[in-house]
């Protein structure tokens, strides 16, 4: 057989093994992997997702949590693992952007990922104990300055979300914080409302039910627009601090070489889970925004993640964020 007959003969096996895959997939539970700990805005938004995912892939859809690293350790997991569609990854901004940027990583988030839909969106919310004296934006920016060295910004790790807000926080009004890194936001919080932490850029959609209930206390919304789920609290531009935007968005990705066929079904699981009135109305209870139907498509994310990382990785090295 010559070289050309070859080629078409294996081109032919390897549209019929896509086929194959497709029509037979999922034949048991899909393994979604989690990067930060449960509890956490990412472990929610995972969990909201995975129930809805279920009942259009007709398999379960179970969330796993690997902590650590920054979300790196759960992410090499992801890329080495089989590209089969049984085991998937839920990331974000804080490890699909930021963490490449600061931190030596064994897999390109470009190169080794599958795109299969962008899920949600949500700015950060400036919060913190409930004893801390300041009453609002000007004066909590007014109390970080009188002794800086006091201040304790509780973060999920270098590199994630909350350690660069907090950084360009403390660029802006030119401090030098202390930074304690954690496992995930929830240990924060906990540590937070015992009143061991003053300060934390979290997730709205994971702080927004510890306002409400007056657990802590809320200072500003990284965003031009206030928040809907708490409309009292002001915007950055209204707090001082204008121009301090950061929004946290949420995705999945499969194993790079995964077949077409497979990341169509699981894109099509994330895209009917996001019309599902019941789950459209939890995340906006949590703050979360809905992508549009374009990002959330694989070429969609991909689109988007590009931008985000040509918006971010110059600001972010420029800071001098190091991995220690």
């Amino acid at each position: 057989m010559c070289k050309t007959m070859l080629a078409i003969a294996l081109s032919a096996l390897a549209v019929l093994a896509g086929t194959a895959s497709a029509q037979t997939y999922p034949a048991r539970s899909v393994t979604l992997v989690v990067p930060f700990s449960a509890g956490g805005p990412t472990d929610t938004l995972a969990r909201i997702m995975a129930e809805g995912m279920r009942k259009t892939l007709g398999q379960p859809v179970v969330a796993a949590n690997v902590t650590g690293a920054s979300g790196s350790i759960a992410m090499a997991r992801v890329a080495l693992a089989a590209p089969d569609g049984y085991t998937i990854a839920i990331g974000s901004w804080s490890t699909h952007v930021v963490d490449p940027a600061v931190n030596p990583l064994p897999y390109d988030v470009i190169a080794d990922f599958q795109p299969v839909g962008m899920i949600a969106s949500n700015p950060q919310l400036i919060v913190a104990r409930n004893t801390l004296p300041a009453k609002g934006g000007r004066e909590l920016i007014a109390w970080v300055k009188t002794d800086p060295s006091r201040v304790t910004v509780g973060t999920t790790g270098i590199g994630t979300a909350a350690h660069i807000s907090g950084v360009y926080f403390q660029n802006m009004i030119g401090t030098q914080l202390q930074f304690i890194p954690y496992r995930g936001a929830a240990l924060v919080i906990q540590d937070m409302m015992a009143g061991r932490i003053d300060l934390m850029f979290d997730q709205a959609s994971h702080a927004v039910t510890f306002v409400r209930t007056g657990k802590i206390k809320a200072y500003a919304v990284t965003a031009k627009t206030r928040f809907a789920a708490l409309a009292d609290v002001l915007t950055v531009d209204e707090a001082g601090l204008p121009g301090l935007y950061v929004a946290v968005w949420h995705a999945m990705w499969a194993p790079k070489g995964t077949p077409e066929p497979v990341i169509k079904q699981l894109n099509a699981a994330i895209s009917q889970t996001l019309v599902d009135p019941v789950v459209r109305q939890r995340l906006a209870e949590i703050g979360q925004e809905i992508p549009t139907s374009e990002q959330q498509r694989p070429q969609g994310l991909l689109a988007y993640h590009k931008a985000e990382i040509e918006k971010w990785w110059p600001m972010i090295r420029a800071a001098g964020i190091k991995k220690e």
